[in-house]
């Protein structure tokens, strides 16, 4: 059973990439704007691709179409800033999805081996381009930012990023990690995939190159034949009009989150961490965390000053 469930995860997104088709293509010549006809959406409405409010301006991603709340998945170029409501999103008929701005400027959003013939925004939250015989050139769930859906897994090799805050999904300064020794690592965003800078393990080392994490209501590792080797989340949860995600949060830690269609928010299931003052680096150059009462404050070490937003001098 384990097996079959591990190959049903990483054929997922090519099957329904068949399955999910028909008229929810997005061809090419197609247009976005911010304020009208902002987003391409999945066969059922729950999941969008295009433009989204952030502060004054608007950003690119993949959002939650289909709860009160736009929760943000995946977002396009992530370090870029906003953009003005005077850009068009543009699938040119050269096969190249960009960003044109009043002036004609080009940005491209992603970059793919071979012009793009036509692209699906998918039910399971995966948007896919497409090249002219229908083959997969690039798909949201390889290139994942900060969040794994049910269905997508997090392969060897790829790595999550914490976003700036829960406003801005710039990439912030923690990063997950499944390391090719069949490990999940945490470690603060610029330090050596080494022991010494690590603040979470699943302790899964020398598992093998081929263990990816995996969503379905509880998060699990899997080895290539299909066995689980860990249980990350204790027990399971149902998934009858629930979905879940899992988050790495502005904080380092990350977590498994539940929502319904007529929630306005998420509730948090389970924490890689109770310790929000676990995550390595946290409060930057000579500074300390402390916790008081359930929160959380960074200080500075004796001898030193307040200097910029996260050091000390």
């Amino acid at each position: 059973m384990a097996a079959i469930l591990f190959f049903f995860l990483l054929l997922s997104a090519n099957f329904l990439a068949t399955t999910q088709q028909g008229h929810f293509n997005t061809s090419l010549g197609s247009s976005l704007t911010p304020t009208r006809n902002s987003s391409w959406l999945s066969p059922s409405g729950f999941y969008g691709f295009g433009f989204y409010q952030q502060g004054n301006g608007f950003c690119v991603g993949i959002f939650i179409a289909g709860i009160p709340q736009k929760t943000v998945v995946w977002k396009a170029n992530r370090d870029s800033p906003p953009v003005p409501a005077n850009v068009t999103l543009l699938l040119t008929g050269g096969g190249r999805l960009i960003l044109q701005s009043a002036e004609g400027e080009e940005t491209s959003i992603v970059n793919t081996p071979e012009p793009v013939a036509k692209a699906s925004m998918l039910d399971s939250g995966n948007f896919i381009l497409y090249n002219s015989d229908e083959e997969i050139i690039w798909q949201s769930f390889r290139n994942p930012t900060n969040i794994v859906l049910p269905g997508q897994g997090l392969l060897a090799g790829e790595e999550l990023y914490s976003s700036v805050s829960e406003t801005d999904q710039s990439t912030g300064i923690f990063r997950l990690k499944m390391q090719h020794d069949g490990n999940l690592v945490q470690y603060p965003k610029d330090t050596p995939d080494s022991s010494a800078y690590a603040y979470y393990s699943s302790s899964t080392y020398g598992r093998g190159d081929n263990v990816s994490l995996n969503l379905d209501g509880h998060l699990y590792l899997l080895n290539y034949t299909g066995f689980t080797i860990k249980n990350l989340v204790p027990g399971g949860y149902s998934t009858e009009e629930t979905i879940y995600l899992m988050k790495v949060d502005a904080d380092g830690i990350f977590r498994l989150y539940s929502f319904t269609t007529n929630q306005s928010n998420m509730s948090i299931v389970w924490a890689s961490s109770d310790d929000k003052c676990s995550p390595k680096g946290r409060c930057g150059l000579n500074r300390y965390c402390v916790k008081n009462d359930g929160d959380i404050y960074c200080q500075c070490l004796p001898g030193f000053a307040v200097s910029g937003e996260r050091g000390c001098q």
